[in-house]
């Protein structure tokens, strides 16, 4: 059993440090902190005395003194999908760019997936008192909750799409434009039965289904086929295969609403003995690093993740010194390779 008495000679607070030292406590404070306010010889005295002795002043309670806690909250809501994971590509790598940008300059990050089980679960977070600022992966089904938020909460960024005249600053792509680029490329192709394959209840997720639809009409052609996916990776794979199995032989093209839905098409389209891209064209959404490295390689949608994490961070840091940054609508591209 462990225990939370520290080791003969060690000192456990500033006052212990202050006796030993025959200094006053606000000294020995000052002097941890190397402020020039105390002399040069005895601040280097007390900071010997508190190497010898082990001591390590508390951090945390030092920047809270200061209404500074030098941590970041990452959030991610998931209202449309209560049994995905972070351990999903596409959570992965954003929070790896947002991990760095943040790291970098010297913040810790408090990671947090949320259920959203109560109308204050973000108002918990952003006024715990724990936290300099917070940034929101993905709008879910939470995007009023966000509103009413951002209405007095001026630290936060939301991964996200955005609506004219909205009060939270959101960094994303064009998503009803990223949908039509994939529509445009299947139609490009030749297909004429298109089907969408994922969720549409979260907002990007359904601006990608508008946009689809905008290229089918275009076309003259029928709105495409909605066929419900759930996200969570332990369901995704056998919905894909039903509706693979029920529909395949109807439809000439996919428009996934992400890469790893595009590539579990791939997969469940080839195993039925169907072609990819001869019988039925596929095409994804987020240009994720394995999306050039599945076989076929997958034809997708670049959100940019990289350079909006970048951005995320650099507007959220102008929010935390007290300056309004306006979002960021960045224009997706399309990446043209094997599977469309």
């Amino acid at each position: 059993m462990t225990s939370s008495t520290p080791p003969p000679g060690r000192i456990r607070n500033i006052a212990e440090l202050a006796r030993m030292a025959g200094v006053s406590a606000g000294t020995v404070s000052r002097a941890l902190a190397n402020k020039t306010l105390v002399n040069k010889e005895t601040r280097e005295r007390i900071q010997a005395i508190a190497r010898e002795h082990g001591f390590r002043p508390n951090q945390m309670a030092r920047r809270l003194r200061v209404q500074e806690t030098r941590v970041i909250g990452i959030v991610v809501p998931l209202g449309h999908e209560r049994r995905q994971h972070l351990s999903d590509p596409f959570f992965m790598t954003i929070l790896g760019h947002l991990a760095d940008a943040l790291t970098e300059n010297g913040y810790d990050i408090m990671l947090s997936r949320v259920i959203p089980d109560a109308e204050d679960w973000l108002e918990r977070i952003v006024e715990s008192g724990m936290l300099d600022g917070v940034v929101l992966i993905g709008q879910s089904t939470e995007f009023e909750t966000i509103e009413r938020v951002a209405d007095y909460y001026r630290p936060m960024v939301v991964w996200g799409s955005h609506k004219p005249g909205q009060k939270q600053c959101t960094v994303g792509v064009d998503n009803r434009t990223g949908g039509r680029m994939a529509g445009e490329i299947l139609v490009g192709r030749g297909c004429r039965k298109i089907a969408f394959l994922g969720d549409t209840s979260a907002i990007e997720f359904g601006e990608r289904y508008l946009g689809v639809q905008d290229a089918c009409a275009a076309a003259g052609l029928d709105a495409p086929i909605v066929l419900p996916v759930h996200i969570a990776a332990d369901d995704m794979a056998n919905d894909i295969i039903a509706h693979v199995a029920r529909v395949g032989g109807q439809i000439d093209g996919i428009a996934a609403v992400s890469d790893l839905v595009a590539m579990h098409a791939v997969r469940a389209l080839i195993d039925q003995g169907m072609a990819v891209p001869g019988k039925v064209a596929v095409t994804g959404f987020d240009d994720l690093p394995f999306a050039e490295q599945t076989v076929p390689r997958l034809t997708t949608i670049s959100q940019h993740v990289a350079d909006g994490a970048r951005a995320m961070v650099e507007m959220l840091f102008a929010r935390i010194a007290g300056n309004d940054t306006d979002s960021l609508i960045m224009q997706p591209e399309a990446i043209r390779r094997d599977t469309a």
